[in-house]
C-alpha cells in the first residue's frame, strides 16, 4: 500500500493522494500535518459529505411518509444533496486537506444519495402517478444499480477534465428531482417510466458528455431558443435541454472516432 493512490471521487470531490502509513502500520486518515487547525477544516469539509447523506435519507422519510407535499420536499432534499456534494470537494481542495479517506466517504455517501435515496423517492413518484408497484420497482432498481456501477468505475478509471464517461449520478439526481418538483402529474406514466431508466442506463454508457463549466461557455446565442420556450413552457423546455444533454453524448462519441481525441478536448 505504500506509496499507492486512490482516485478521486464521483464529484471530483479529493485529488489523488498517496497512502503513506503510520509507524503502527496503519493509515491516518488525515495525511500530512495533523495541526489542530487542519483537523478542523478536515472535519468540515467531510461534514459536507455526511450532511448529503443524511438530505438522502430525509429525502426517503418524507417520499415515503405520502403526499405530493411531501414528495416535493423530498425532492428539494435531493437537491441538498447536490449542492452538498459539490461543497465537499471544493473546502477539501481551498482547505488543503484532500484524502483518500475522503475520497471513500464521498463516493459511499454518493451511492447512498444518488443510487438508494434516489430511487426510492422516484419509487414513490411513480406511484403517485399511477404506475402499478411491481412495474415501478425494478426500474427503480436500474437507477440504484447502475449508480453503485458508475461509481465503481470512475473510482478505477482515468479522469478526463473536460468529459464524464456516462451522466454523473448527481446530475441524473437533479433532473429527477426537477422533473417532481415541475409537477408529479406533468408525464404520462409511460414516459415517466421509460425516461427513469434512460436516465439510469445513461450512467453506465461509455458516451463522453461534457462537464457543467463546457456547457456554460457555451455561446449566449445557444441558450436564446430555450430562454423563449421557457416563456411557453418551463416543462417541455426543461424536458427538451435534457433529451439535447443526453443526446450529445452519443454525438460526441461518434465525432470522438473520427477525430483526435486532443482536437475535442481543445
Amino acid at each position: 500500500m505504500l506509496g499507492g493512490t486512490v482516485p478521486v471521487s464521483p464529484a471530483g470531490a479529493y485529488a489523488r493522494h498517496p497512502i503513506v502509513t503510520g509507524p503502527s502500520g496503519t493509515i491516518p486518515l488525515l495525511p500530512g500535518a495533523r495541526t489542530p487547525a487542519r483537523r478542523l477544516k478536515f472535519a468540515i469539509a467531510n461534514a459536507c459529505t455526511l450532511a448529503s447523506l443524511a438530505s438522502g435519507l430525509v429525502a426517503v422519510f418524507l417520499a415515503t411518509d405520502g403526499g405530493v407535499g411531501h414528495l416535493r420536499l423530498a425532492a428539494l432534499a435531493l437537491l441538498a444533496c447536490v449542492v452538498l456534494d459539490g461543497c465537499d470537494g471544493g473546502l477539501a481542495r481551498a482547505f488543503n486537506v484532500a484524502s483518500p479517506f475522503g475520497a471513500q466517504l464521498d463516493s459511499l455517501a454518493d451511492l447512498g444519495s444518488f443510487g438508494v435515496a434516489t430511487a426510492i423517492v422516484v419509487y414513490e413518484w411513480l406511484a403517485l402517478l399511477g404506475t402499478h408497484r411491481t412495474i415501478a420497482a425494478p426500474v427503480c432498481a436500474i437507477v440504484a444499480v447502475c449508480a453503485s456501477i458508475r461509481l465503481a468505475r470512475f473510482n478505477v478509471s482515468p479522469k478526463d477534465g473536460n468529459y464524464f464517461t456516462g451522466v454523473p449520478t448527481t446530475m441524473v439526481a437533479a433532473v429527477l428531482a426537477v422533473n417532481i418538483l415541475i409537477g408529479p402529474g406533468s408525464l404520462p406514466e409511460w414516459m415517466a417510466l421509460s425516461f427513469v431508466a434512460v436516465y439510469g442506463l445513461a450512467m453506465i454508457t461509455p458516451f463522453p458528455y461534457p462537464k457543467l463549466g463546457r456547457v456554460l461557455r457555451l455561446p449566449l446565442w445557444v441558450w436564446f431558443v430555450p430562454a423563449i420556450c421557457a416563456m411557453i413552457s418551463v416543462p417541455g423546455t426543461f424536458l427538451g435541454v435534457v433529451i439535447a444533454y443526453l443526446l450529445s453524448g452519443p454525438v460526441l462519441w461518434l465525432l470522438r472516432r473520427g477525430r483526435p481525441r486532443a482536437a475535442l478536448a481543445s
